[in-house]
């Protein structure tokens, strides 16, 4: 029965036509789909690169503070004395 209905469908040039377009559309819109996937997630890595450069822009800034930090309390009253903290 199944097969059938199926062979008549396809017996038909004007279903035929139908089910080529309809085939068409669904490809169209599947690419659609995944090209707003491969987006969102092109937009969430480039946030995470943008957080991480902003990490390491404090780590490396913390890094250079704590290299110019006196390395004990007489460099440190030294420094106060001198006016160059």
């Amino acid at each position: 029965m199944i097969t059938t209905l199926l062979t008549g469908f396809a017996a038909s040039p004007w279903i035929r036509a139908a089910l080529r377009y309809g085939a068409i559309a669904l490809a169209v819109l599947l690419f659609l789909f995944a090209l707003r996937r491969s987006g969102e997630r092109a937009g969430r890595l480039a946030e995470r690169l943008e957080t991480s450069e902003k990490t390491n822009d404090v780590q490396r800034r913390m890094l250079e503070a704590a290299a110019r930090r006196p390395r004990d309390h007489h460099e440190l009253a030294e420094r106060l004395r001198d006016g160059s903290f």
